[in-house]
Protein backbone atom coordinates (compact mmCIF):
# COMPACT_ATOMS: atom_id res chain seq x y z
CA UNK A 1 0.00 0.00 0.00
CA UNK A 2 1.09 3.57 -0.77
CA UNK A 3 0.50 7.10 1.18
CA UNK A 4 -1.63 8.02 -1.67
CA UNK A 5 -4.02 4.99 -0.82
CA UNK A 6 -4.40 6.76 3.00
CA UNK A 7 -4.74 10.02 1.12
CA UNK A 8 -7.20 9.00 -1.92
CA UNK A 9 -9.74 7.88 0.92
CA UNK A 10 -9.68 10.69 3.23
CA UNK A 11 -9.93 12.99 0.04
CA UNK A 12 -12.84 11.20 -0.88
CA UNK A 13 -14.35 11.78 2.68
CA UNK A 14 -13.62 15.51 3.05
CA UNK A 15 -12.20 16.93 -0.44
CA UNK A 16 -9.71 19.64 -0.45
CA UNK A 17 -11.57 22.09 -2.04
CA UNK A 18 -13.92 22.10 0.84
CA UNK A 19 -11.26 23.78 3.06
CA UNK A 20 -11.59 27.34 4.04
CA UNK A 21 -9.74 29.99 1.65
CA UNK A 22 -7.35 30.75 5.29
CA UNK A 23 -6.50 26.76 5.91
CA UNK A 24 -3.81 24.97 4.74
CA UNK A 25 -4.81 21.06 4.99
CA UNK A 26 -3.34 18.33 2.66
CA UNK A 27 -0.14 16.73 2.14
CA UNK A 28 2.67 19.03 3.84
CA UNK A 29 6.10 16.65 3.84
CA UNK A 30 6.43 13.76 2.31
CA UNK A 31 5.46 11.73 -0.65
CA UNK A 32 2.42 10.82 -1.55
CA UNK A 33 4.19 7.52 -4.08
CA UNK A 34 6.45 6.32 -0.82
CA UNK A 35 5.49 2.98 0.03
CA UNK A 36 3.71 2.81 3.93
CA UNK A 37 4.48 1.31 6.95
CA UNK A 38 1.61 2.14 8.89
CA UNK A 39 -0.18 5.46 9.74
CA UNK A 40 -0.53 7.34 13.33
CA UNK A 41 -3.57 10.05 14.02
CA UNK A 42 -3.19 13.01 16.32
CA UNK A 43 -5.06 15.65 16.78
CA UNK A 44 -1.88 18.29 15.99
CA UNK A 45 1.61 17.22 15.03
CA UNK A 46 4.35 18.29 17.60
CA UNK A 47 7.99 17.15 17.67
CA UNK A 48 6.73 14.71 20.30
CA UNK A 49 4.12 13.40 17.84
CA UNK A 50 6.99 12.65 15.44
CA UNK A 51 8.68 10.57 17.95
CA UNK A 52 5.95 8.36 18.22
CA UNK A 53 5.29 7.83 14.70
CA UNK A 54 9.09 6.93 14.88
CA UNK A 55 9.15 4.55 17.77
CA UNK A 56 6.09 2.91 16.27
CA UNK A 57 7.71 2.28 12.55
CA UNK A 58 4.91 4.70 10.90
CA UNK A 59 5.53 7.02 7.86
CA UNK A 60 2.37 8.47 7.75
CA UNK A 61 1.24 10.92 10.50
CA UNK A 62 -2.41 11.87 9.81
CA UNK A 63 -3.68 15.54 11.89
CA UNK A 64 -6.45 18.00 12.03
CA UNK A 65 -4.60 20.41 12.36
CA UNK A 66 -1.75 21.78 9.94
CA UNK A 67 1.31 22.03 11.25
CA UNK A 68 2.44 24.43 8.31
CA UNK A 69 -0.53 27.23 8.60
CA UNK A 70 1.65 30.23 7.28
CA UNK A 71 4.04 30.57 4.97
CA UNK A 72 7.51 29.29 6.01
CA UNK A 73 10.71 31.82 5.27
CA UNK A 74 13.12 29.61 6.55
CA UNK A 75 13.33 26.38 8.61
CA UNK A 76 16.55 26.51 11.07
CA UNK A 77 14.53 25.09 13.75
CA UNK A 78 14.20 28.40 15.41
CA UNK A 79 10.71 27.31 16.67
CA UNK A 80 8.75 24.10 17.64
CA UNK A 81 7.14 24.41 14.07
CA UNK A 82 10.01 23.77 12.34
CA UNK A 83 11.35 21.71 14.46
CA UNK A 84 8.74 19.41 13.55
CA UNK A 85 8.97 20.02 9.92
CA UNK A 86 12.79 18.78 10.35
CA UNK A 87 12.47 16.13 12.36
CA UNK A 88 9.76 14.61 9.63
CA UNK A 89 11.28 15.01 6.98
CA UNK A 90 14.64 13.63 7.80
CA UNK A 91 13.12 10.45 8.77
CA UNK A 92 11.11 10.33 5.43
CA UNK A 93 7.58 10.81 7.72
CA UNK A 94 5.27 12.07 5.16
CA UNK A 95 2.29 14.71 7.75
CA UNK A 96 -1.52 15.03 6.39
CA UNK A 97 -3.38 17.50 7.55
CA UNK A 98 -7.58 17.33 7.22
CA UNK A 99 -8.73 20.26 8.83
CA UNK A 100 -11.44 22.63 7.77
CA UNK A 101 -12.26 20.11 4.66
CA UNK A 102 -13.52 17.49 7.40
CA UNK A 103 -15.25 20.42 9.77
CA UNK A 104 -17.67 21.16 6.73
CA UNK A 105 -18.68 17.40 5.89
CA UNK A 106 -22.13 16.15 7.50
CA UNK A 107 -20.15 13.03 8.79
CA UNK A 108 -17.26 15.03 10.04
CA UNK A 109 -15.69 17.01 13.42
CA UNK A 110 -19.25 18.66 14.31
CA UNK A 111 -21.18 15.22 13.84
CA UNK A 112 -18.44 13.38 15.98
CA UNK A 113 -19.56 15.68 18.91
CA UNK A 114 -23.34 15.87 18.16
CA UNK A 115 -23.28 11.57 17.88
CA UNK A 116 -20.91 12.01 21.67
CA UNK A 117 -24.04 14.40 22.96
CA UNK A 118 -26.81 11.86 21.00
CA UNK A 119 -28.22 14.47 19.10
CA UNK A 120 -31.12 13.44 17.04
CA UNK A 121 -31.09 13.88 13.29
CA UNK A 122 -28.39 16.35 13.44
CA UNK A 123 -28.00 19.01 10.21
CA UNK A 124 -25.02 21.10 8.86
CA UNK A 125 -25.78 24.64 10.71
CA UNK A 126 -24.43 27.01 8.20
CA UNK A 127 -24.76 25.27 4.53
CA UNK A 128 -22.32 26.20 1.89
CA UNK A 129 -23.59 27.52 -1.82
CA UNK A 130 -21.82 27.40 -5.05
CA UNK A 131 -20.57 23.46 -4.31
CA UNK A 132 -23.39 22.20 -6.79
CA UNK A 133 -22.63 22.12 -10.76
CA UNK A 134 -25.76 21.40 -13.31
CA UNK A 135 -25.02 19.05 -16.27
CA UNK A 136 -27.03 19.32 -19.37
CA UNK A 137 -26.46 16.76 -21.82
CA UNK A 138 -27.93 15.54 -25.10
CA UNK A 139 -27.97 11.90 -26.02
CA UNK A 140 -29.60 9.71 -28.70
CA UNK A 141 -32.22 8.39 -26.78
CA UNK A 142 -31.10 4.38 -26.94
CA UNK A 143 -28.26 5.80 -25.21
CA UNK A 144 -29.34 7.24 -22.46
CA UNK A 145 -29.84 5.01 -20.13
CA UNK A 146 -25.40 3.99 -20.45
CA UNK A 147 -24.48 7.72 -20.27
CA UNK A 148 -26.68 7.78 -17.40
CA UNK A 149 -25.35 5.06 -15.60
CA UNK A 150 -21.63 6.28 -16.30
CA UNK A 151 -22.71 9.86 -14.82
CA UNK A 152 -23.87 7.99 -11.71
CA UNK A 153 -20.90 5.80 -11.10
CA UNK A 154 -18.68 8.81 -11.19
CA UNK A 155 -20.59 10.33 -8.67
CA UNK A 156 -23.33 12.65 -10.53
CA UNK A 157 -26.91 12.68 -9.35
CA UNK A 158 -26.56 12.51 -5.56
CA UNK A 159 -29.09 14.26 -3.48
CA UNK A 160 -28.73 13.56 0.25
CA UNK A 161 -30.10 10.64 1.04
CA UNK A 162 -30.57 10.05 -2.75
CA UNK A 163 -28.91 8.95 -5.71
CA UNK A 164 -29.71 8.03 -9.71
CA UNK A 165 -31.42 11.64 -9.38
CA UNK A 166 -31.96 12.64 -12.64
CA UNK A 167 -34.08 14.90 -15.49
CA UNK A 168 -34.48 13.64 -18.78
CA UNK A 169 -36.36 15.21 -21.04
CA UNK A 170 -37.23 14.34 -25.44
CA UNK A 171 -36.48 16.23 -27.94
CA UNK A 172 -35.06 16.45 -31.48
CA UNK A 173 -31.19 17.65 -32.55
CA UNK A 174 -30.06 18.55 -35.59
CA UNK A 175 -26.42 18.73 -36.84
CA UNK A 176 -24.56 18.77 -40.32
CA UNK A 177 -21.15 16.67 -40.48
CA UNK A 178 -18.71 18.44 -41.99
CA UNK A 179 -15.68 17.21 -44.38
CA UNK A 180 -13.51 16.37 -41.12
CA UNK A 181 -15.83 14.77 -39.26
CA UNK A 182 -16.43 11.02 -38.54
CA UNK A 183 -20.30 11.18 -37.43
CA UNK A 184 -21.62 8.23 -35.46
CA UNK A 185 -25.04 9.31 -37.08
CA UNK A 186 -25.19 10.84 -40.26
CA UNK A 187 -23.47 11.41 -43.34
CA UNK A 188 -20.83 14.19 -44.19
CA UNK A 189 -22.50 17.88 -45.88
CA UNK A 190 -26.17 16.24 -45.25
CA UNK A 191 -28.60 18.15 -42.31
CA UNK A 192 -29.44 15.19 -40.17
CA UNK A 193 -32.03 14.87 -37.44
CA UNK A 194 -31.93 12.62 -33.98
CA UNK A 195 -34.89 11.87 -31.61
CA UNK A 196 -32.48 12.62 -28.16
CA UNK A 197 -33.12 12.64 -25.02
CA UNK A 198 -31.80 16.23 -22.60
CA UNK A 199 -30.35 14.81 -19.88
CA UNK A 200 -29.82 16.86 -16.36
CA UNK A 201 -27.64 15.93 -13.39
CA UNK A 202 -26.12 17.90 -10.28
CA UNK A 203 -22.94 17.11 -8.84
CA UNK A 204 -20.63 18.38 -6.37
CA UNK A 205 -18.21 20.89 -8.32
CA UNK A 206 -14.93 18.99 -7.41
CA UNK A 207 -16.11 15.77 -9.21
CA UNK A 208 -16.29 17.89 -12.83
CA UNK A 209 -13.12 16.30 -14.43
CA UNK A 210 -14.63 12.82 -13.57
CA UNK A 211 -17.94 13.31 -14.42
CA UNK A 212 -17.11 14.69 -18.10
CA UNK A 213 -14.39 11.75 -18.34
CA UNK A 214 -16.95 9.61 -17.82
CA UNK A 215 -19.43 11.11 -20.27
CA UNK A 216 -17.13 11.03 -22.89
CA UNK A 217 -16.17 8.21 -22.41
CA UNK A 218 -19.57 6.75 -22.73
CA UNK A 219 -21.56 9.32 -25.07
CA UNK A 220 -21.39 7.67 -28.61
CA UNK A 221 -21.41 11.12 -30.32
CA UNK A 222 -17.63 11.84 -31.92
CA UNK A 223 -18.73 16.41 -30.65
CA UNK A 224 -20.55 15.70 -27.05
CA UNK A 225 -23.47 18.42 -26.83
CA UNK A 226 -23.40 19.39 -23.26
CA UNK A 227 -23.27 22.74 -21.02
CA UNK A 228 -22.26 23.07 -16.88
CA UNK A 229 -23.77 25.26 -15.04
CA UNK A 230 -22.60 26.46 -11.74
CA UNK A 231 -25.72 26.46 -8.69
CA UNK A 232 -26.73 29.00 -6.22
CA UNK A 233 -28.25 26.35 -4.50
CA UNK A 234 -26.68 25.59 -0.94
CA UNK A 235 -25.36 22.08 -0.41
CA UNK A 236 -27.27 20.40 2.81
CA UNK A 237 -23.98 18.20 3.33
CA UNK A 238 -21.27 20.85 3.12
CA UNK A 239 -21.04 24.20 5.71
CA UNK A 240 -20.11 25.14 8.92
CA UNK A 241 -21.34 23.72 12.29
CA UNK A 242 -24.10 20.66 12.60
CA UNK A 243 -27.46 21.31 14.90
CA UNK A 244 -29.55 18.91 16.50
CA UNK A 245 -32.07 17.62 19.09
CA UNK A 246 -31.87 15.83 22.56
CA UNK A 247 -34.37 13.15 22.78
CA UNK A 248 -35.94 14.64 25.64
CA UNK A 249 -35.24 18.52 27.04
CA UNK A 250 -32.61 18.26 30.17
CA UNK A 251 -32.19 20.92 32.98
CA UNK A 252 -30.21 23.50 31.77
CA UNK A 253 -27.34 22.90 34.70
CA UNK A 254 -27.69 19.11 34.31
CA UNK A 255 -26.82 18.94 30.33
CA UNK A 256 -23.83 21.55 31.41
CA UNK A 257 -22.50 18.59 33.50
CA UNK A 258 -23.59 16.12 30.83
CA UNK A 259 -21.56 18.18 28.03
CA UNK A 260 -18.39 18.46 30.43
CA UNK A 261 -18.33 14.50 30.87
CA UNK A 262 -19.20 13.63 27.72
CA UNK A 263 -16.70 15.71 25.86
CA UNK A 264 -14.20 15.05 28.51
CA UNK A 265 -12.92 18.81 29.76
CA UNK A 266 -11.68 20.91 32.48
CA UNK A 267 -13.63 23.24 32.46
CA UNK A 268 -17.30 24.81 30.71
CA UNK A 269 -17.17 28.81 30.14
CA UNK A 270 -21.26 29.51 29.35
CA UNK A 271 -23.14 32.25 29.71
CA UNK A 272 -25.66 33.23 32.09
CA UNK A 273 -28.60 30.31 32.75
CA UNK A 274 -31.81 32.21 31.35
CA UNK A 275 -34.06 29.20 31.07
CA UNK A 276 -34.82 25.89 32.62
CA UNK A 277 -34.76 23.29 30.01
CA UNK A 278 -32.78 23.01 26.93
CA UNK A 279 -33.06 20.15 24.17
CA UNK A 280 -32.09 22.24 20.86
CA UNK A 281 -28.33 22.21 20.46
CA UNK A 282 -25.83 23.90 17.92
CA UNK A 283 -22.18 22.86 17.67
CA UNK A 284 -18.55 23.67 15.85
CA UNK A 285 -15.70 22.21 16.89
CA UNK A 286 -13.08 24.46 17.20
CA UNK A 287 -12.76 28.36 17.29
CA UNK A 288 -17.44 28.90 16.31
CA UNK A 289 -17.91 32.40 17.46
CA UNK A 290 -18.51 33.15 13.54
CA UNK A 291 -21.73 31.02 13.97
CA UNK A 292 -23.34 32.22 16.94
CA UNK A 293 -25.83 34.32 14.96
CA UNK A 294 -26.75 31.35 13.23
CA UNK A 295 -27.37 29.55 15.77
CA UNK A 296 -29.44 32.09 17.53
CA UNK A 297 -31.39 32.21 14.43
CA UNK A 298 -32.82 28.55 14.22
CA UNK A 299 -33.57 28.85 18.01
CA UNK A 300 -30.83 26.93 19.04
CA UNK A 301 -30.68 26.69 23.17
CA UNK A 302 -27.12 26.27 23.94
CA UNK A 303 -24.23 26.93 21.57
CA UNK A 304 -21.07 24.35 21.92
CA UNK A 305 -17.74 25.25 20.42
CA UNK A 306 -14.88 27.03 21.71
CA UNK A 307 -12.44 29.83 21.66
CA UNK A 308 -14.91 33.02 22.56
CA UNK A 309 -13.87 35.91 23.37
CA UNK A 310 -14.41 38.13 26.76
CA UNK A 311 -16.70 40.45 24.66
CA UNK A 312 -18.21 37.99 22.01
CA UNK A 313 -19.83 36.26 25.11
CA UNK A 314 -22.22 39.20 25.19
CA UNK A 315 -23.86 38.34 22.01
CA UNK A 316 -25.42 36.25 23.34
CA UNK A 317 -27.97 38.51 24.75
CA UNK A 318 -30.23 36.12 26.77
CA UNK A 319 -31.17 34.33 23.60
CA UNK A 320 -28.59 31.27 23.95
CA UNK A 321 -26.43 30.02 26.10
CA UNK A 322 -22.99 29.96 24.93
CA UNK A 323 -20.99 26.87 26.19
CA UNK A 324 -16.71 26.95 25.49
CA UNK A 325 -15.26 23.66 26.49
CA UNK A 326 -12.29 24.32 25.07
CA UNK A 327 -10.86 24.29 21.38
CA UNK A 328 -8.64 21.31 22.03
CA UNK A 329 -11.43 19.27 23.90
CA UNK A 330 -14.03 19.67 20.73
CA UNK A 331 -12.03 18.50 18.69
CA UNK A 332 -9.72 15.69 20.18
CA UNK A 333 -12.57 12.88 19.18
CA UNK A 334 -11.61 13.75 15.63
CA UNK A 335 -8.45 11.39 16.30
CA UNK A 336 -11.13 8.38 16.77
CA UNK A 337 -13.08 10.01 13.83
CA UNK A 338 -10.58 9.67 11.75
CA UNK A 339 -8.93 6.38 12.73
CA UNK A 340 -12.78 4.57 12.58
CA UNK A 341 -13.01 5.56 8.75
CA UNK A 342 -9.46 4.66 7.61
CA UNK A 343 -10.23 1.08 9.41
CA UNK A 344 -13.82 0.87 8.00
CA UNK A 345 -12.66 2.01 4.31
CA UNK A 346 -9.57 0.51 4.26
CA UNK A 347 -9.49 -2.91 6.53
CA UNK A 348 -6.13 -4.42 5.77
CA UNK A 349 -4.30 -1.00 7.68
CA UNK A 350 -4.65 -0.35 11.56
CA UNK A 351 -4.22 3.33 12.36
CA UNK A 352 -2.42 3.89 15.42
CA UNK A 353 -4.55 6.80 17.72
CA UNK A 354 -1.29 9.22 19.10
CA UNK A 355 -0.86 8.61 22.78
CA UNK A 356 0.83 12.31 22.94
CA UNK A 357 -1.29 14.54 24.75
CA UNK A 358 -0.82 17.78 22.47
CA UNK A 359 -3.59 20.27 24.54
CA UNK A 360 -1.70 23.58 24.95
CA UNK A 361 -3.72 24.27 28.32
CA UNK A 362 -3.61 22.70 31.59
CA UNK A 363 -6.66 23.17 34.24
CA UNK A 364 -6.02 23.80 38.12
Amino acid sequence: MKISDILKALEQWAPPSYQESYDNAGLLTGNRGDDLTGVLVSLDCTEAVVDEAIQNQCNLIVTHHPIIFRGLKSITGKNYVERTIIKAIKNDIAIYAIHTNLDNVHTGVNRKIADRLGLLNPTILAPKKELLNKLVVFVPKHNTQTVLDALYKAGAGEIGNYDHCSFTMSGTGTFRPNDAANPTIGQQNVDESVEEDRIEVIFENHKTSAILNALKQAHPYEEVAYYLTQLQNVNQEVGSGMVGKLETPMNTVDFLNFLKEKMQTGCVRHTPIHQEKVQKIAVCGGAGSFLLSKAKSVGADVFITADFKYHEFFDADGKIIIADIGHYESEVFTKELISEYLSEKLTNIAPLLSKVDTNPLKYL
